[in-house]
């Protein structure tokens, strides 16, 4: 079997101003970055304010295993299938991070024959817009510590700024740093540290932002610091956020690829699934909406973390309805949740896929509970055997959701042909009532046990002492009545990466909270969330090389 690099070199890719011909873009719309890159100027909403949005249709998953559950490339190959049967489809996706592209996650361009391309640029430096976050990001930075240094009229306090550096890598010898070092010149001494770019404030407002205005509005009302009496010091005391929406004039417009079938694809902003909403940008999803009959989107991890943040983040601030829901999972997975080690996977099981299947029917339960039809895409593997599909497709049924088989990476847009037929006629038949879980002008406390009780399925919230006194900062200073935004590890139901499937009998440990004013969210950390990750013991990058020839190998 060829390599994903490998199928993407070999892809027959058209001008991208073809591309954006079969959606009703000209030239004059577009920002050229190539032959097969471009930019969609976001002035063209104008001239498709009139049009009628198509239908908006959410990719999730299960819980995520190391046997792979393929959201991302599901997500590609059900436009591909779209497509195929006679719809205009567009995948709206996130641009990947260099950290974990480098680092052993891979890239987010798909997989075998559903991929998006030109794959080795989308998983490089794409069009910049990485590079004009971490700059707008660091400016900040700079000008915080700039105003330490020239005397410090706002009263900072150095030890509660919170405000980190970033840089898209993963290099866990940031995490913590000292800054100010070497005499008087240098600055003012103090701890600080790096987070990775995706985790950046900046991407989130970039991907929740309407647009240029509204980023810069959002910006200026981003929290940096605290005074010595407790007082917040925002981005516009700095008078920083003119300079930053100057730096990310270009980045705002969402790019313009291609799906190795020619599907075009609009993949813009990339925040982290953890600490922010792990959603592509509210831009190019409606600007997706007006140019085609479907628009195919995702969220990250599962749908515990994923899609709860896409009903109640991106689809409250960006006015949308999502119409249907397509929960993707694998046998192999399903077996792995079963408590199968990964070397037995391949093995036939239905006892461990039974167990497996809690988690799936809690997910399902909980895209039902949103108002939204969903149908699972079954992701299939060589290794499935007719008995094992045939038991979790009847298993779905008796859930309450119709399961189609997907074969997407081995077929591209024909492997999704039957799953493309489901999701039209739910979107034709089945009326979305899509509501979000909570009000946001409810108590933090009451917002985080909905989250935490309805979706997770725990018992209860437990919070430290020090989430308590943030509270009820909080709470005084006004910046209580926002989403919550959950960092929970991606593994489990719960907060314990070990507890697999369905668990019960659990309390979720709210152990910080954190408040993203800019973006409009608060932050609910528990576990142990890395917001710098750290390379593994053999990186990616080992691997990767580009030949004599300028052929690309490793990237994947």
């Amino acid at each position: 079997m060829k390599t994903d690099v490998q199928i993407a070199q070999e892809a027959k890719m058209l001008p991208i101003t073809e591309v954006a011909k079969k959606i009703g873009l000209d030239e004059e719309d577009l920002i050229l970055y190539g032959k097969y890159k471009a930019k969609v100027n976001i002035k063209v909403f104008e001239k498709l304010k009139d049009k009628k949005d198509g239908k908006l249709v959410l990719v999730t998953a299960i819980n995520p295993t190391p046997a792979g559950e393929g959201k991302t490339t599901t997500n590609i190959g059900l436009s591909m299938g779209l497509n195929k049967i006679g719809k205009t489809a567009i995948t709206a996706l996130r641009e990947p991070s260099l950290g974990p592209s480098f680092g052993v996650k891979g890239g987010a361009a798909g997989g075998g024959y559903a991929q998006v391309v030109p794959m080795e640029d989308i998983n490089l430096h794409f069009t910049g817009d990485f590079h004009a976050i971490t700059t707008a990001h660091n400016l900040i930075s700079a000008l915080l510590d700039n105003h330490l240094h020239q005397g410090n009229q706002l009263n900072i306090d150095p030890r509660r700024i919170v405000w980190k550096r970033v840089l898209d890598m993963n290099d866990r010898a940031l995490r913590n740093i000292v800054v100010g070092l070497g005499g008087r010149t240098n600055g003012v001494p103090r701890e600080d540290g790096f987070d990775i770019t995706v985790a950046s404030e900046i991407m989130a407002i970039f991907c929740l932002a309407k647009d240029l205005e509204d980023l810069k509005e959002r910006v200026a009302n981003i929290i940096v610091a605290y005074r010595y009496d407790g007082s917040p010091v925002y981005v516009k005391d700095l008078k920083a956020q003119g300079a930053v929406a100057l730096l990310m004039k270009d980045a705002i417009h969402p790019n313009l690829v291609q799906t190795l079938e020619n599907t075009p694809a609009l993949i813009h902003g990339g925040p982290f699934a953890n600490i922010a909403h792990g959603c592509n940008s509210i831009l190019a999803t409606k600007l997706a909406l007006k140019l085609a009959d479907y628009t195919i989107t995702e969220a990250g991890f599962g749908a515990d973390l994923g899609a709860e943040k896409f009903f109640d983040i991106k689809a409250r601030f960006g006015n949308l309805k999502p119409d249907a829901a397509v929960i993707v999972a694998t046998v192999r997975a399903l077996k792995h949740h079963g408590g199968v080690k990964k070397d037995e996977l391949g093995v036939e099981n239905i006892d461990a896929l039974a167990r497996g299947f809690e988690n799936l029917e809690k997910h399902i339960e909980n895209v039902n509970k949103f108002g939204v039809p969903a149908v699972v895409a079954i992701n299939r593997f060589p290794t499935d055997t007719e008995r094992e599909l045939e038991f979790l497709m009847s298993k779905c049924r008796k859930a309450g959701a119709e399961a189609v088989l997907s074969e997407v990476w081995a077929k591209g847009g024909d492997g999704a042909i039957e799953l493309a037929k489901k999701v039209v006629e739910i979107c034709e038949t089945k009326e979305s009532r899509f509501k979000p879980l909570y009000d946001v002008d409810e108590p933090i406390k009451d917002k985080i046990e909905k989250i935490a009780v309805e979706i997770y399925g725990a018992d209860g919230v437990e919070y430290t002492k020090t989430c308590e006194k943030k509270i009820k900062e909080f709470e005084e200073l006004g910046l209580d009545k926002m989403p919550i935004c959950m960092a929970k590890t991606q593994y489990s139901l719960s907060d314990d990466p070990t507890l697999l499937a369905r668990p019960k009998g659990f309390k979720i440990t709210v152990r910080d909270i954190k408040v993203s004013n800019g973006a409009g969210f608060i932050v609910a950390l528990t576990g142990d969330i890395m917001t710098m990750p750290g390379l593994p013991k053999v990186p990616a990058a080992n691997n990767i090389d580009i030949l004599e020839n300028g052929e690309i190998v490793g990237l994947f």
